[in-house]
This record gives structure tokens, C-alpha cells and sequence, in this order.
């Protein structure tokens, strides 16, 4: 994430990110024709839905989320080096252990792609190494 720039702690978060034309990226993907693999949109877009997660537990007790499925993500047009990409993540349904978020990422006021992420609650919690 290049900055979050709104949240509602547990509910939601918007936030927004650009890539550099020379990521190594994009000397594979594609030669002469640069774009942002949906890979990388959909891992942008569940680190968005993580932060939404994370930000509706205390600092002391956060636990790890784990990326559990991917539902119904579209890709809808190309992302270029150098756009930016704005990312939205909603939680929608949740039971004690899964979280589900609709996710869209758009660019210049277009969708992008969008989707559904699962992210789980592992029951390991995320420790600082001592």
C-alpha cells in the first residue's frame, strides 16, 4: 500500500498504490506493452481487505489472516506502470473464523477488477520476534 486513506476500523478501508515502470514486473509482463498482472491486483486488493481485518482488533491482540479464496474477481481493463490505483475493500459477511470483503480496484474512475476476497482467522496470533 502506497498510503490508506480512509478506514472504518474493521468495516472498510480505502487506499491507493502506483507502480514504477521499471518494476521488474514488467520486463516479463509484457515486453513493450507494460501491464500490472491480475495477480498482483487481487494480492493488493486482500492486503486491503487484511488492513480493513486487522484495524477492528487491538494493536496487543491482532491475529493472521490468511488469503482462504478468491470468488468471482474480474479484470475489466489493463493497468499501466504509473496509474493509480485506487482500491476499496467492504466487509460483507462474516462467521467467527471467516471474513468476506467485496474489493474493487479502479484508475481514473474506472473499475478495474473486482471481486470477493475469504480471508480466515488462523488461530496462531501475529507475534513481534522477541
Amino acid at each position: 500500500m502506497r498510503e490508506v486513506v480512509a478506514c472504518d476500523p474493521g468495516k472498510s478501508v480505502e487506499a491507493w498504490m502506483s507502480f514504477e515502470a521499471n518494476d521488474p514486473m514488467f520486463a516479463g509482463h509484457f515486453p513493450g506493452n507494460p501491464i500490472v498482472p491480475g495477480v498482483i491486483l487481487t494480492e493488493a486488493l486482500a492486503q486491503a481487505a487484511g488492513i480493513a481485518a486487522a484495524s477492528g482488533y487491538p494493536e496487543t491482540e491482532k491475529p493472521l489472516f490468511l488469503l482462504s479464496a478468491i470468488r468471482a474477481m474480474k479484470f475489466l481493463q489493463a493497468v499501466r506502470p504509473g496509474d493509480r490505483i485506487d482500491l476499496r475493500s467492504e466487509k460483507i459477511a462474516a462467521t467467527d473464523t471467516l471474513l468476506q470483503f467485496k474489493v474493487t480496484a479502479t484508475v481514473n474512475g474506472t473499475v478495474a477488477a473486482e471481486g470477493q476476497i475469504v480471508l480466515s482467522v488462523s488461530g496462531d496470533f501475529a507475534r513481534a520476534p522477541e
